[in-house]
């Protein structure tokens, strides 16, 4: 009897400490847990990216700047000063991109951080604005919408959103050495890209009849709304550095890339239209 009462003893004594040990490992789980509105701790790319990542730049349009994003703000220890306007600004330096750890949780501008979209993060322009960023090892562009602040570190001059990594042809390597060039267009509809000249907003280009017959150019689209027929258009003369007109013809204003130099030019400004999702973009020989 008295064997058996030790047996008893011996068997609550070691279910004792196994409860002590799963409670330690629970802790232990627990306390490694990533804290904060994050699901998980470290970030990486999506886990089964969609079939076709659509390629398509951001538009560049004017937006008026939110003033709670010009606020002084601090991270780190580290104080940031917000610029008052992003035009003019040309920088070179090294490009990151952010994906699945982030992915639907807001920005600092308040929206939805979609990685699948042509944006970015910067630590003091202005939100929204819209840059050209090139790639300098690969000279690959995508023009995004910065709409988040980031990356705050030292040696960092803009995170991208996974789509437009992807298109520069960066997520292999992580990080690029990339230029950046804000594209700011005002109110009126002027457009400057990083420090270059000013655009007016519906560049007119006169050819002289004696230079061809017949002058080349592109057409991108049809529309009825004026507005965003120079909206559309200004976008791409930011993008393509090619000046766009939109004469008005039998109520529909004509949206054309050009004059252009010659065919070889204008074939792979049109492909690259159509990989833009431009895919009714067409060659058309005006006297």
């Amino acid at each position: 009897m008295l064997m058996h009462q030790q047996y008893l003893n011996k068997l609550k004594a070691l279910a004792h400490v196994v409860c002590l040990v799963v409670f330690v490992l629970l802790i232990s789980a627990c306390a490694q847990k990533p804290s904060g509105r994050y699901h998980q701790q470290h970030d990486s790319p999506p886990i089964t990216p969609p079939l076709e990542v659509k390629m398509h730049d951001a538009i560049p349009t004017y937006e008026p700047y939110a003033n709670a994003n010009l606020r002084p703000y601090t991270v780190r220890g580290i104080n940031y000063r917000p610029l008052e306007t992003g035009k003019g600004y040309s920088a070179e330096g090294i490009a990151s991109w952010y994906g699945q750890k982030f992915h639907g949780h807001l920005t600092s501008n308040g929206e939805v951080y979609d990685m699948y979209t042509m944006s970015a993060a910067h630590t003091t322009l202005p939100l929204p604005s819209f840059a050209r960023i090139t790639n300098l090892a690969n000279g690959n562009q995508v023009v995004v919408r910065i709409n988040d602040r980031g990356p705050f570190h030292a040696n960092r001059l803009v995170d991208l959103s996974y789509a437009a990594a992807l298109k520069l042809g960066m997520l292999s390597t992580g990080t690029a050495k990339v230029k950046l060039d804000v594209i700011h267009i005002d109110d009126a509809g002027h457009m400057t890209v990083g420090n270059g000249p000013s655009i007016s907003p519906n560049p007119n280009t006169e050819v002289s009849p004696a230079t061809a017959n017949k002058t080349l150019y592109i057409q991108v689209a049809a529309l009825q709304d004026k507005n965003k027929v120079d909206q559309l258009g200004n976008g791409l003369t930011s993008l393509y550095q090619v000046p766009y007109q939109s004469p008005y013809e039998n109520g529909i204003y004509r949206l054309r890339l050009g004059p252009l130099s010659d065919d070889n030019a204008a074939n792979q400004l049109l492909g690259e239209l159509k990989e833009n999702g431009y895919q009714g973009a067409y060659k058309i020989y005006l006297p």
